[in-house]
């Protein structure tokens, strides 16, 4: 991601790990209180921003890609299924010659059943 070389720049590098080496002589000092609440609002902005991309993943080229490939795939079998259905109730009422109006009763078959486009 983009934001991360902000977050982690040389310079910011530099002042942490002056910060990390007093902190291991115990020192307190003002320069390292100003750059501990530098890091905790580069944290809570780096949360923020990689937030911030995950709600708009969906928005991701290759995601939108797919999903198209898994909707041709969802009304293909909804198409075959239907085509399942209409063979299965022409068999049903030429086999035992039931209007196919019945058989769509019987079976409980919407009436406005049809293939997707």
């Amino acid at each position: 991601f983009f934001f991360f070389f902000f977050f982690f720049s040389r310079g910011f590098s530099k002042k942490l790990e002056a910060v990390v080496s007093t902190q291991s002589t115990g020192e307190e000092g003002e320069e390292r209180c100003a750059l501990l609440e530098e890091v905790e609002l580069r944290d809570k902005m780096l949360k923020a921003l990689t937030e911030e991309v995950l709600k708009h993943r969906e928005c991701d080229p290759d995601i939108l890609e797919k999903k198209k490939e898994e909707l041709i795939t969802c009304k293909e079998a909804i198409n075959r299924w239907t085509d399942n259905i209409f063979s299965v109730q022409s068999w049903v009422s030429s086999r035992f010659s039931i209007p196919a109006k019945t058989t769509a009763q019987n079976f409980g078959i919407p009436e406005d059943l049809d293939y997707l486009d």
